[in-house]
């Protein structure tokens, strides 16, 4: 039985409080539900493993967490892990890349499932543009640790030069072992363009990595820019989603409380 209330009979100010309370604006405020799924999709040269300091900060806190696991075969092969990893989710989704993971979120980020994209030191194309396209836009870094394709068309990047350019705030023996264990990419990934960028309908936050010297810090501020991102800068190397995993998780708890209506 519906509640029969008449305003005529309360005080102006009661009657203000009511419809302030009732007004559907504010009740639909107040139900919209929050998001609470996160998608992590790392990058070239290294696995989900890495943001393990990222996903506890994360689950502590009440978030449910999806780690894609690349097979860093293709862009194509990459978005389509994506998109199977945002399937599954029970409601939308945060989408976070890293590096080469940027453009994978951005192609895979205009999925129905995603209601906003979090780029991590991140390359962040535009529709037509590869990542080697972005990659070349920028400027110069005064060393390239990706070494050319092998025999078997595969990308690795240099150990000389893995701990100064990759992981410059973590000890040696952490990026020694990440080296040892760095997962190569297809080359012909690089070259690939992108048919969709979802930072043009979806909300945007960026992180740069003040530090990097494997994405030059102001191609990321270019890019950031150009999606309209929300930009966070943070000191620390291109992995600073391990030497800053507390400043890393709050910028994807932002975005995941922020709404999903590009601004």
């Amino acid at each position: 039985m519906k509640t029969q209330i008449n305003i005529a009979k309360l005080t102006i100010a009661a009657a203000a409080v009511f419809l302030s309370t009732f007004n559907p604006k504010n009740s639909m405020a107040q139900t919209a539900p929050a998001v609470k799924n996160i998608v992590i999709v790392h990058g070239a040269f290294a696995d989900a493993s890495g943001w393990e300091g990222v996903y506890r900060i994360l689950k502590k806190d009440g978030y449910n967490v999806t780690l894609v696991q690349n097979p860093l075969t293709s862009l194509n092969d990459d978005v389509a892990a994506t998109n199977r990893a945002l399937e599954k989710q029970d409601g939308p989704a945060v989408l976070v890349g890293h590096s080469w993971g940027g453009s994978v979120i951005t192609e895979a980020g205009v999925s129905p499932k995603v209601a906003s994209l979090v780029y991590v030191a991140a390359f962040a194309p535009e529709v037509g543009q590869s990542t080697l396209d972005v990659y070349q836009s920028g400027p110069a870094l005064a060393k390239n640790g990706i070494l050319p394709a092998d025999k078997n068309g595969l990308v690795y990047f240099d150990k000389a030069l893995f701990h100064e350019c990759f992981a410059a705030d973590l000890t040696e023996a952490k990026a020694d072992f990440m080296f040892d264990s760095q997962q190569p990419i297809v080359g012909s990934s690089f070259v690939a363009p992108l048919t969709q960028a979802a930072w043009k309908t979806k909300p945007t936050y960026g992180i740069v990595a003040t530090m990097d010297k494997a994405i030059n810090p102001e191609l990321e501020r270019a890019m950031y820019k150009r999606a309209g991102a929300v930009v966070t800068e943070v000191k620390g190397s291109h992995v600073i989603f391990i030497s800053q995993a507390a400043a890393v998780a709050r910028v994807i708890e932002a975005a995941a409380k922020n709404g999903s209506e590009k601004k």
